[in-house]
């Protein structure tokens, strides 16, 4: 198990975004901090009201956003477009190529100043199985799943979630779930070859008595029968389980 803690993470910073890379990410490249296994880009990002990412191009590249706090107007070139809020699985697949804006400005639809606020989420990218499929997005509301399930699976492409998933990847050997952990609650992980854990609110302790705080995350291989428990706050963990 490696650990990586959030304030050893590359840094983006400009007038309206504040991005924090667990990978080399745009300008930052470090050649042993490419990827881990499937997972190539794990982004937690935070965006100021009435700003966001203009229109830009994607390929080959399964792409699932998780929002935190606020919310994130999605638009693509397919015709596709949704409001992004905590609790919504989406996943877009750039396939062959695709364009896409996402940004903060969902009060302009709503005309709500309530959503006035930034949009923290973590946006996380995967390698599809096949390279040039069709582009495609798909979004689903799993709210009930997080607060009924101790680790609900938000996008995957495994066969073993195959009954569970809420939304799907291009991708046979990854699969993404989510857990909202109560105070002190405990909870056990997947086993898989490859398993990234991302602390994305609160703090967990894992079994060896290592803390792991909002941001940090930790890269396991050969992974079994791991489990984590939430600190007095309780925590928010995101798990990519890798074959």
């Amino acid at each position: 198990m490696v650990v990586q803690r959030s304030q050893s993470r590359f840094s983006t910073n400009v007038a309206w975004l504040a991005s924090r890379h667990c990978f080399s990410f745009g300008q930052h490249y470090d050649q042993t901090n490419t990827h881990f296994g499937l997972l190539m880009v794990s982004n937690d990002d935070i965006v100021a009201p009435g700003a966001g990412f203009d229109t830009h191009p994607h390929r080959d590249m399964e792409i699932v956003t998780w929002v935190l706090s606020g919310s994130l107007v999605h638009q693509d070139s397919q015709g596709n477009n949704g409001v992004i809020y905590p609790g919504l699985a989406q996943r877009m697949s750039a396939g062959r190529g695709i364009l896409h804006s996402e940004k903060n400005d969902s009060w302009r639809l709503t005309g709500t100043p309530a959503h006035c606020d930034p949009v923290h989420f973590i946006q996380m990218w995967v390698l599809p199985d096949t390279p040039g499929i069709n582009p495609g997005y798909q979004q689903l509301d799993i709210n009930d799943q997080l607060d009924s399930t101790g680790l609900a699976v938000v996008a995957s492409g495994l066969a073993e979630h195959s009954h569970t998933t809420a939304i799907h990847i291009a991708q046979s050997r990854a699969g993404l779930l989510a857990g909202r952990l109560a105070p002190g609650e405990r909870q056990g992980l997947p086993t898989a070859p490859r398993l990234h854990l991302f602390v994305a609110v609160g703090a967990v302790e894992l079994e060896s008595g290592e803390r792991l705080e909002a941001g940090d995350s930790a890269r396991m291989s050969e992974s079994g029968g791991i489990a984590v428990t939430a600190g007095s706050a309780g925590a928010e963990i995101l798990v990519w389980q890798m074959h």
